[in-house]
């Protein structure tokens, strides 16, 4: 899918490289829309340059004039566990827990969401509600561009081939202000959105008043967009059900929607209207908050959810041969030759031997191959082998110790959660990874925590009931 594969070690080495290969280029962090795009030839990239062994790119932080920065490769699971942003860029909070699957946010960034510059991308809508701008670099200077000033169209940035993104910006939102996201999907996870929205509002002294409003739209045209008419209609205005009606119709009005497969330009264009009344409403209500879960599962075991640092030179990888990717995978250190160009699942299987990782759809749709990259639950048919050089990978072989079953894998036995098991290694890698996390889980945080896990045979109960035995188990010993 690629020839070459850079893994540079500080943002100067990025710069030189992207002026050297050009428009042959590109830019991977989480590689979950990337790697889709590789593998069914929508895009030709000779050359990925992976930014995510940079120290402190993956960094939230608040600076002296109340500006939150986002760096660009803070994934979205970062951002939805970020205090900072729950508190000050909840829209925000809330558009990334809503993204994918727990496997999926670990990998996917907030940057990549920008970049990829789909209308349906949640991050994107809740960042121009929030008034966000780009700082892009080059080895020619550095330029900030807002998000309206940003994209051209869909899927078209106005970011150059040797270009980064290297900040994200937005102004914390203060006492008097608020926000919320909603999004509409055909199912509960794992779904893109049929129309999404993001709103944030300025109050008065006495919080009632409305002073300012910026309501943002995704996939009803062909970028996000704004409904001006329906901000004006709430200047001046207190969130009176008849104003957040009037708002919400001029909306939905704002709206330019097509026929798809997931949705017709009409149903659109009403959920559109319906999600911004639900949005100000939640508002109005101070109930936007209620729908963050406070301790949701995020997979990352033992760990912060921070992939560590690679110190050193720039390393090269290719397709046809070239450096070697050293790892440790199951605490063995391995030496893998002629992977520069796999995926990561098919260096496990094909060179390694460790068919317990699945190939199931090979789009990150159905968790078969769910592994722990440096103690990190994420989709090994979405991330390329040579990311793996330097790291501890563990999969499903790993589970057991000196013969003994993982306590998950004898309660699958137990309660007969395995049927014809092909789904199996990646619910167990999802289900241990949990139970690292959240010792003793409530059935909500199981069910989420399995989201990114498909099944076709058992219904789920028994799958959920083995997790709740593994930790009734363990917390027995």
């Amino acid at each position: 899918m690629w020839q070459t594969y850079y893994t540079p070690t500080s943002i100067d080495e990025v710069l030189r490289l992207l002026s050297e290969h050009g428009s042959a280029a590109r830019i991977i962090a989480g590689g979950t829309d990337l790697l889709i795009e590789l593998r069914r030839q929508e895009r030709q990239t000779r050359v990925l340059i992976d930014i995510t062994r940079i120290g402190r790119l993956d960094q939230i932080g608040l600076d002296e004039d109340e500006l939150i920065h986002i760096g660009p490769t803070v994934t979205h699971n970062l951002a939805a566990a970020s205090d900072l942003l729950v508190e000050r860029g909840f829209p925000l909070a809330m558009a990334c827990w809503k993204v994918g699957t727990p496997q999926v946010r670990n990998r996917g960034t907030i940057v990549g969401n920008l970049v990829t510059a789909s209308p349906a991308n949640q991050a994107i809508t809740a960042l121009c509600a929030l008034d966000a701008r780009l700082t892009l670099r080059s080895i020619r200077g550095e330029r900030t561009l807002s998000c309206a000033d940003f994209y051209q169209g869909v899927r078209q940035t106005k970011l150059a081939p040797d270009e980064m993104v290297t900040d994200v910006t937005f102004p914390a939102l203060a006492s008097n202000q608020d926000g919320a996201f909603l999004k509409l999907g055909l199912r509960q996870a794992n779904t893109i959105a049929v129309v999404n929205t993001a709103a944030t509002l300025t109050f008065d002294s006495d919080k009632e008043t409305i002073t300012q409003a910026r309501i943002t739209l995704g996939s009803v045209a062909p970028t996000i967009i704004r409904a001006p008419e329906a901000e004006r209609a709430l200047i001046g205005k207190m969130l009176s059900e008849e104003n957040i009606a009037t708002a919400a119709n001029l909306a939905a009005q704002a709206t330019t929607p097509i026929d798809d497969i997931r949705a017709g330009a009409d149903y659109r264009r009403d959920m559109a209207r319906v999600l911004v009344r639900r949005a100000l409403g939640e508002m109005g209500n101070s109930a936007e908050r209620e729908k963050v879960p406070s301790d949701g599962p995020m997979l990352w075991g033992h760990t912060s959810g921070h992939f560590p640092r690679l110190a050193g030179r720039t390393v090269r990888h290719s397709a046809g041969g070239g450096e070697s990717i050293e790892c440790t995978v199951n605490g063995e250190n391995e030496i893998i030759q002629g992977a520069g160009g796999k995926t990561l699942l098919a260096m496990l299987r094909d060179d390694l031997g460790l068919t317990g990782v699945k190939e199931g759809c090979n789009e990150g749709e159905c968790g078969a191959c769910t592994v722990w990259l440096d103690g990190i639950a994420v989709l090994a048919c979405l991330t390329p082998a040579p990311r793996a050089h330097g790291a501890k990978i563990t999969t499903i072989e790993g589970m057991s110790e000196e013969g003994e079953l993982h306590p998950l894998q004898q309660a699958f036995i137990d309660e007969g959660a395995v049927q014809c098991g092909y789904c199996t290694p990646g619910f167990i890698m999802s289900g241990v990874s949990l139970l690292d996390e959240v010792p003793t889980p409530t059935r909500e945080q199981i069910t989420t925590s399995l989201t990114g896990n498909l099944c076709r045979c058992t219904g789920y109960h028994k799958i959920i009931q083995a997790v709740d035995k593994a930790a009734q188990v363990a917390n027995d010993e």
